[in-house]
């Protein structure tokens, strides 16, 4: 073996030899493993030192690398080499956690998708106690074409009412169509109707300060003397410079309210001013806001003479009611007595178009500030809308006023407020260990909850947005359904959606219904999805004033596997209230109560919207909706995630599974409160 190895391995191995004064047995294997005299094993102090190191900067330089061999006795090449071999290793472990975490979500989907089975299998249909039949077929591709059709009806609707105003043909694209963060910023006055437009800004501020502020004869007391009804001849005899008579076909509906809200008059002109906020604040009444133009910015670096063009729907909490749709200008200004005014008016009669459903005679409000930090607000609605539409048990709540009157928008504003405050106050009540002591984190949970109140709104509505299909029942007990694609909202679960809702009346107080639906003790006489689990208290906040006003956090007490978390908001004010909850990943509950960003926790609510069927539900005289008389309208909702997978199809086994759930909760809400 010796003669065939070569001259310059003879001297390399007789200097080994010189150096290390081994003997020629040890030469001798030292010939077999002329490779490993590169390795280099390291010490314990050289490890602890490099990973010291490589936590403060994974990626040394080279004079980084030659102090590190200096101080350790090594190579620098030896240095770049230990890094490299470290961050593969740390790659891999991170690459393994992923998967690892995609494994445990993928096995969670699994148990839930087991769990409705279970539901579906252990429940009976309501009308003829047996299974519900259960055929496969291609729903998904109906709904995208249901879809696909709206999405373009609602391009082109917006491109018409643009078009009419500006008087020339707008292009569209179809890359964000919806947005309302990104208006346009445009030269006003270039044209006669611009300029009239303008003139109609101001001339109905002057009439929207003069209606809140004057009596009688312009406002008459009703009979129980609780509230005031505009007198239509003395109105249309005072203010004939903005509006001419109403269209054929329309009604007027007209409603002033007076409240002081905890909040300066400023902070109010914020969210008035800012179209998205503003959608998202009184989010139980808009359902959809575009702010088209932007005609003034306003002057002197706030929203004095600020004017904006906006397209907006108003809704009820119900796929039954229809929306009403309307064109019109704000304009906010600044008056020398200190009061803010900010004014809507209507410009469809100047760029006619059938689009339109409701015509908006001037309304807004006038803010006072009080010296207390607070502000006393007068809200003024005085519309014209199109007679008829809407199911027939909605009609006396919307008649009185209380859908979309004054008294409405004005109760949604002071529980925003009362709201706002309870994110940095400490009610002294607040012994409970549970409570969230937190200001950060209480911001937190707050802003999430309303994110989910909000996304419950606009899921459950009527509005251009939502192509309901009905699935069972007959008029207003009908049982809707939608389905919804998310590929890159990272504020809901991604994949496919289904969405389940229905309306009905109930002859219960609303206070009684309310009271139910939040009490977490009789949660599992309703709730079919939790199958019985009894749910504990993590942490709470108190959200309002009215009793039940509360964002919590609830765990499922259960022995099995990954246990449920549940974020709910109760919410109620003299209107309407709410019970909305959705489930929550650990991660984001611990992120959240940390005071984490909120914004990209993913919510799938569900929920209940509680409203009096009529002004016998305290409406009229002087007290809250909730008091113990009158009945309730119920609407309840269900939004499930079906599938992961953006591109899965819906079958038809899971649509009967979702009404039979739907259909289940509404029979166990009756049984538990219906005598």
């Amino acid at each position: 073996m010796n003669s065939n190895v070569s001259e310059g391995d003879d001297i390399r191995r007789t200097s080994d030899e010189e150096i290390n004064s081994k003997s020629d047995n040890d030469n001798s294997i030292g010939d077999q493993r002329p490779r490993r005299k590169h390795y280099h094993r390291h010490t314990s102090r050289q490890i602890q030192e490099m990973e010291a190191f490589f936590k403060e900067c994974p990626h040394p330089d080279d004079r980084q690398r030659k102090e590190l061999s200096h101080e350790l006795g090594l190579e620098p090449m030896q240095i770049k080499f230990w890094f490299q071999n470290k961050r593969t290793q740390m790659k891999a472990q991170h690459e393994h956690q992923e998967n690892t975490n995609l494994r445990n979500e993928n096995e969670k989907l699994r148990a839930e998708n087991m769990r409705y089975k279970e539901v579906l299998s252990n429940a009976s249909c309501s009308t003829c106690c047996g299974p519900t039949p259960i055929r496969e077929t291609s729903f998904q591709e109906q709904q995208l074409v249901i879809e696909n059709a709206r999405l373009r009806q609602e391009i082109d609707h917006i491109s018409a009412i643009t078009s009419k105003y500006l008087g020339k043909p707008v292009t569209c694209t179809t890359d964000n169509p919806s947005s309302s963060s990104t208006p346009r910023l445009v030269s006003f006055g270039t044209s006669k109707k611009n300029g009239r437009s303008i003139d109609i800004a101001i001339a109905a501020m002057e009439e929207l300060v003069r209606v809140a502020r004057l009596g009688e004869p312009l406002w008459v007391p009703s009979v129980d003397r609780n509230f005031s009804l505009l007198n239509e001849e003395e109105y249309l005899r005072s203010f004939t410079r903005v509006f001419g008579p109403k269209p054929n076909g329309y009604k007027s509906e007209a409603s002033r309210e007076c409240a002081v809200v905890s909040m300066c008059a400023t902070n109010i002109v914020e969210i008035l001013m800012e179209v998205e906020r503003w959608s998202n604040v009184f989010c139980g009444v808009v359902a959809r806001a575009t702010n088209l133009q932007v005609v003034s910015n306003g002057v002197g670096g706030s929203h004095n003479e600020a004017t904006l063009v906006i397209n907006a729907e108003f809704h009820v909490s119900s796929p039954v009611v229809p929306t009403r749709e309307s064109y019109f200008m704000r304009h906010c200004k600044h008056h020398v007595d200190g009061t803010w005014a900010v004014v809507d008016v209507s410009l469809d009669h100047l760029h006619s178009t059938s689009l339109i459903t409701c015509r908006r005679r001037p309304s807004g409000c006038v803010i006072q500030d009080m010296p207390n930090g607070c502000s006393k607000v007068t809200w003024v609605e005085n519309i014209e809308v199109e007679e008829g539409g809407g199911h027939s048990i909605y009609k006396p709540l919307i008649t009185a006023g209380l859908a979309f009157g004054a008294k409405r928008w004005i109760a949604i504003l002071d529980a925003y407020c009362q709201r706002v405050s309870s994110a940095t106050d400490i009610p002294p009540s607040s012994s409970n260990s549970n409570y969230l002591a937190n200001e950060e984190g209480r911001k937190s949970l707050l802003k999430l909850a309303e994110r989910m109140i909000g996304r419950f709104c606009n899921g459950v509505n009527a509005s251009i947005n939502n192509t309901w299909t009905t699935l069972s029942g007959i008029g207003n007990d009908s049982v809707k359904v939608i389905t919804r694609k998310n590929v890159d909202d990272p504020t809901m679960p991604f994949g496919i959606q289904l969405c389940v809702a229905t309306s009905f009346w109930l002859p219960i107080p609303p206070k009684r219904v309310f009271n139910f639906l939040r009490n977490l003790k009789r949660r599992k006489e309703w709730d079919m999805l939790s199958s019985g689990a009894e749910f504990r208290e993590m942490a709470h906040i108190v959200s309002g004033d009215e009793i039940g006003n509360r964002v919590a956090l609830y765990q499922d007490m259960s022995s099995r596997e990954g246990k449920m978390i549940l974020l709910q908001e109760s919410r109620t004010d003299q209107t309407a209230s709410y019970v909305v909850y959705a489930p929550m990943d650990p991660v984001y509950v611990n992120a959240t109560l940390g005071g984490g960003d909120p914004n990209h926790v993913p919510l799938l609510p569900s929920g209940f919207a509680i409203l009096p069927d009529g002004p016998t539900g305290g409406q009229g005289r002087g007290t809250a909706a909730q008091v113990d008389s009158g009945g309730s309208l119920l609407t309840v909702a269900h939004q499930i995630l079906v599938d992961s997978s953006p591109n899965a199809k819906i079958s038809m086994g899971s649509i009967a599974m979702a009404n039979q759930i739907i259909s289940c909760t509404v029979d166990n809400i009756k049984k538990a409160l219906i005598p």
